[in-house]
């Protein structure tokens, strides 16, 4: 899926070599300020690298359109972005930016549901909690069903009983649909479980565990 060969990144990453598999769940673990949401960013091109290459799909990443990228290669930030409007609004948000059709109100409720947002589809999203503000966001994901997911610690504002059902929830979701799920996550009892590969960051260097 993802082959990256002598990238570095402004003294944060220095990446001799790394692969990244298909159709996996493969976590990022690492101490705060290690470069994970870096790594992350570099994934989809929301930043380049300095030297070096990553290729998708054994295509250089700078030969492929940043927008098409980013469609299939869809990153998911620790701050989520919440618009004005209702929770439906919100979730419909991601399809309308992607020129896709607006989701029915079913598939929005299963989506809820994948999350563990109990809400209704009607409530306003700016009176959601940090923690709820969070699952919506990433629910806008889930419903463009992207190739990838990029997940920058999707439930490090969640109790410990919601982060459980949440991250299954996701990572059942890839294993059913054949997805390839990148995700960052804070601690590294979530990475062993779920993880069918870790990647370690540690002062800029990047190993597989």
């Amino acid at each position: 899926m993802f082959s990256i060969k002598n990238v570095k990144y402004k003294g944060i990453l220095n990446i001799s070599q790394l692969l990244i598999p298909a159709g996996k769940i493969t976590c990022i673990i690492g101490k705060s300020g290690s470069g994970k949401t870096t790594f992350l960013r570099l994934l989809n091109n929301l930043i380049s690298a300095d030297s070096g290459k990553i290729y998708y799909k054994g295509i250089d990443i700078n030969e492929i359109n940043p927008l098409e990228l980013r469609r299939e290669v869809v990153m998911l930030s620790q701050e989520p972005v919440i618009f004005n409007g209702t929770i439906k609004d919100n979730l419909n948000m991601g399809l309308k930016f992607s020129e896709k059709n607006a989701a029915g109100d079913k598939k929005l409720s299963e989506v809820l549901d994948k999350i563990q947002l109990c809400k209704s589809l009607d409530a306003p999203a700016e009176k959601l909690s940090g923690g709820e503000k969070q699952r919506l966001a990433l629910g806008r994901v889930l419903l463009l069903e992207p190739e990838v997911l990029l997940l920058d610690e999707p439930s490090s504002s969640l109790d410990e009983n919601t982060e459980q059902t949440v991250i299954e929830n996701v990572v059942g979701y890839a294993r059913l649909n054949d997805r390839t799920l990148i995700m960052v996550t804070h601690t590294g009892k979530i990475a062993k479980k779920y993880g069918d590969f870790i990647i370690k960051i540690h002062e800029g260097n990047v190993k597989t565990m």
